[in-house]
């Protein structure tokens, strides 16, 4: 039973660490020292991950921030992507030049979103925000869809010294594939299995109390 439990765990660890690649942890705080607008909670980046369904050609972006977007606040999201050109590259003098993108999505605090002539819409919950983006609407320049790379800054204002915080910082974020279904069964399986072994263990313990 142990060495069953053992493989479990262990098949959930690495499903788990899979689907989890392809998102960064931004410290809280950590506006830029380049900043000159307002330091609000919204505007500081906690994590951002970036997903691609093969299954259904989009791409899952989503963000959480230090605190609940205030939509009364300025304010937005930039989401800079880079399809495999990288032609656009506009922030070596506030220290990061290898921020690189091709194309930018911007989401407003409404929700309302913006991909060149195309209109999305983010869903905004508290401190998060999530967006589908279909892969026709980011069309490649180079890159297959798992190696579109993306970065997320917020911004108060028009212009590189009202940039917040970017996400990652100094680099691109690859964009990871979603767990398939079969990984998920496998998740929810060990999860069971161990759920199964703790009953046991405590059920032994009180047996011999």
């Amino acid at each position: 039973m142990r060495k069953i439990i053992t493989t479990a765990a262990l098949a959930l660890a690495l499903c788990a660490g899979a689907a989890h690649a392809n998102t960064v942890i931004d410290p809280t705080g950590d506006f830029l020292p380049t900043y000159t607008g307002p330091q609000e909670a919204d505007l500081d980046v906690t994590s951002f991950t970036a997903n691609y369904n093969p299954s259904t050609q989009n791409f899952i972006l989503s963000a959480t921030l230090a605190g609940a977007i205030n939509p009364a606040t300025a304010g937005s999201y930039v989401i800079g992507v880079d399809t495999g050109t990288g032609s656009i590259a506009p922030f070596a003098s506030i220290g990061a030049p290898n921020v690189v993108f091709n194309q930018a999505i911007t989401i407003q605090k409404t929700g309302a979103a913006t991909l060149g002539a195309n209109s999305l819409t983010a869903l905004i919950s508290g401190d998060a925000f999530s967006l589908i983006v279909p892969l026709a609407d980011l069309p490649s320049t180079g890159a297959a869809p798992l190696g579109y790379g993306f970065n997320l800054w917020p911004k108060s204002g028009a212009g590189n010294s009202l940039i917040s915080d970017f996400a990652p910082n100094n680099s691109n974020l690859l964009a990871s594939s979603v767990p398939e279904p079969s990984v998920w069964a496998m998740m929810l399986g060990g999860l069971g299995m161990i759920g199964i072994a703790m009953r046991a263990r405590r059920s032994r313990a009180v047996a011999t109390a």
